[in-house]
């Protein structure tokens, strides 16, 4: 596996991570999965996909316990990264979130991660969504702390605006901002990507396979199990849902002329971005995980690259890539 540079001064991480939010939580049929899951991410590190994001929401909890026992006495064989800020209450229906970036929580937080994780560090540590009720400055203080205390190595931020990486750098480094980016997700176009590499932040692309919409798999929203939140995304759900699987189907078209899969396909072009960009696909398959480390070593010509614009321009995805209330955390 190749590597790349987290930012101007950060370390480096296989140029490829692994997202394993799906393991435990959202997409549904994790439930019966965990033994894939423990393969998948045994494979990882064989390959040298060692960048494995998860976060303390996921599950709640029980991503970070899966990740902490398949990794118990091999932490130094991964780059481990996780996120905070998201709290949770109520269950089912009357299930609601909320931010918390205050220094408090962030400490709190990484406490209970480091138990679960089984380790005395993380290596990069983010802050899942900007609190609107805490400024930037107040949270990366309590940051901070906590890097020069050893319990964090690098400090990252989530879905966060322009202008918000401006000030949180004011403070403190950020080694990386994680934005969703793909294809079909080019919000940080908006100037979020310019202000990184303005400030030498790196820039990990979550869902850069479109939460699998991109592999060219997914054909109906039958296609979803009851419980998968994308049953319930606008992109996903009725005339959105077609006009965007015509999208999909056009960029396949090109993938198969080249012999690559629509999902390698669409991780070459994220790659093709900028050499900062380390993309972080999910998946507890270890097919799927094989195939997405594969798009590495994809070459797209800069044909390549306009004809895939050509089909599939920055404009033309119909729907919101969350319901309302998704929207307002994002970009903050």
């Amino acid at each position: 596996m190749k590597t790349r540079r987290l930012g101007r001064n950060g370390p480096e991480v296989s140029a490829i991570g692994l997202g394993c939010m799906g393991m435990s939580a959202f997409y549904g049929g994790w439930q019966d999965s965990t033994a894939e899951s423990v393969r998948t991410l045994h494979r990882a590190i064989e390959i040298g996909v060692t960048f494995l994001d998860t976060a303390e929401i996921y599950g709640p909890h029980t991503n970070e316990e899966l990740i902490g026992e398949t990794f118990a006495g091999k932490r130094d064989q991964i780059f481990l990264a996780t996120k905070f800020g998201i709290g949770v209450t109520g269950e089912g229906a009357a299930r609601t979130t909320f931010m918390q970036g205050k220094p408090a929580d962030a400490r709190k937080a990484l406490e209970g991660s480091l138990k679960r994780l089984r380790t005395d560090r993380v290596d990069l540590y983010y802050l899942h969504r900007v609190d609107p009720n805490t400024p930037i400055e107040e949270t990366m203080g309590g940051l901070m702390d906590l890097r020069r205390e050893g319990k964090l190595l690098h400090i990252g931020l989530s879905e966060a605006s322009a202008e918000t990486l401006r000030r949180a750098c004011a403070v403190g480094p950020v080694t990386a901002l994680q934005s969703e980016y793909s294809l079909w997700t080019r919000d940080p176009e908006n100037g979020v990507l310019a202000a990184c590499r303005e400030l030498g932040v790196g820039f990990v692309p979550y869902s850069p396979l479109g939460r699998g919409f991109l592999t060219g798999q997914i054909k109906s929203p039958d296609d979803f199990e009851p419980t998968d939140f994308r049953r319930f995304n606008p992109r996903f759900m009725g005339e959105n849902f077609d006009k965007n699987l015509a999208l999909v189907d056009a960029v396949s078209a090109i993938a198969a002329e080249k012999g690559v899969t629509p999902a390698q396909l669409a991780l070459a072009w994220v790659l093709a971005q900028g050499d900062d960009m380390v993309p972080i696909p999910g998946t507890k398959r270890v097919k799927t995980l094989e195939e997405n480390a594969a798009a590495v070593d994809i070459v797209l010509t800069a044909d390549d690259l306009k004809r895939i614009e050509a089909v599939f321009p920055a404009d033309a995805v119909a729907g919101t890539r969350y319901p309302e209330a998704g929207m307002r955390a994002v970009n903050r």
